[in-house]
């Protein structure tokens, strides 16, 4: 058994505690631990990583990394490699509600035609006695269905939706619809391979929320993400396996450029030591303000220019009157300067 110091169960109590974390925040974490950047220090990182790994083996649980296909975010957290029953007694949710996850899981990696999600209203239309049925007799079947799975309601329904994506169990899409969390990422590798779910072709990692080839009967399939990464070099963005030409679907393009040129707080620049690509922006910046100024000066002589005028007048003063109109209100002074002029 390979002995952790106290750097190894801060970071273990970190995710246990918080739950999954964002890869910068866990960057946080780890700087504020060890003193140390993980983006300059990778190797120490990922040492540390590697024997926190070995030490919970012995309890057969694991720190992993996932991407969350929705937003490209990477996230680590803790997860238990064993499904046993003495690992699911320790679950606060109910034997209708994990079947009801289970159901949604399925609903959404089997029948989600590579969307990754489905609507709130296919989620509570999902009825628990069809779960029960799976390999059974319809005879023998409606014998043996659980009296919790008949009396589940849509309002258990709805609030245990809020609950699993609360607990990152699942998610809510930007448009209203229900997928997959951080924790079903994290936890459900094995099951997706039981599952035979289609790998994507960049990451190998199971194709949940990704975009298809669109010649029919290619099953390529890549992450958003994963298409933006190895078409950002090549002329030709064509399916690597037939050839056929790949189109972005829904602008990914146009808003993963957007997400790479937001600003990041300076702040978590100065812990990680990235650099902020904000120079090319800064140049396009600079010739619409020039644009901007060029436009200006053709503008026609206006009051701004009178106002310059006058201006100018009151400098020709001679030191004498500018000595007494200091004494004298606004006013005066104006009615002095016209008076100058007309001399």
């Amino acid at each position: 058994m390979v002995l952790l110091g106290w750097e190894h169960h801060t970071l273990v109590q970190a995710l246990l505690s918080r739950g999954p974390l964002k890869e910068r925040d866990f960057h946080n974490v780890f700087a504020g631990i060890t003193g140390k950047n993980p983006v300059t220090h990778k190797q120490l990182f990922n040492d540390c990583l590697l024997k926190i790994n070995k030490g919970l083996d012995f309890v057969q649980f694991e720190l992993r990394a996932c991407m969350d296909q929705y937003d490209g975010n990477i996230y680590y957290g803790i997860v238990n490699n064993v499904s046993d029953e003495q690992s699911k007694l320790g679950t606060k949710y109910s034997v209708p509600q994990i079947v009801f996850y289970k159901a949604i899981i399925e609903a959404i990696v089997l029948n989600g035609m590579n969307q990754g999600c489905i609507t709130s209203i296919e989620a509570l239309n999902i009825h628990l006695e069809n779960q029960a049925q799976d390999g059974q007799a319809p005879q023998d079947s409606q014998s043996r269905i659980p009296a919790a799975f008949k009396s589940f309601t849509i309002s258990q329904k709805e609030k245990t939706l809020s609950e699993l994506i609360r607990d990152q169990w699942l998610s809510s899409t930007s448009d209203g619809k229900i997928g997959l969390g951080v924790r079903s990422f994290l936890d459900l590798r094995s099951w997706f391979l039981n599952y035979e779910v289609v790998p994507c072709h960049v990451c190998n990692e199971a194709a949940i929320k990704a975009e298809q080839c669109p010649k029919e009967g290619c099953p390529i399939r890549m992450h958003s993400y994963c298409r933006i990464k190895i078409f950002k070099r090549k002329v030709a963005r064509v399916c690597p396996g037939c050839g056929t030409e790949w189109h972005p679907s829904d602008g990914i393009d146009e808003v993963e450029e957007k997400v790479i040129e937001a600003p990041v707080p300076p702040q978590i620049n100065e812990a990680l030591n990235i650099p902020v690509p904000t120079r090319k922006r800064t140049r396009n910046l600079k010739a619409e303000l020039v644009s901007a100024d060029e436009a200006q000066s053709q503008i026609p002589p206006g009051p701004v220019l009178r106002k310059r005028l006058r201006s100018c007048k009151n400098e020709t003063l001679d030191p004498s009157d500018a000595e007494s109109s200091q004494s004298f209100p606004a006013s005066t002074i104006g009615v002095r300067t016209r008076r100058s002029a007309r001399i």
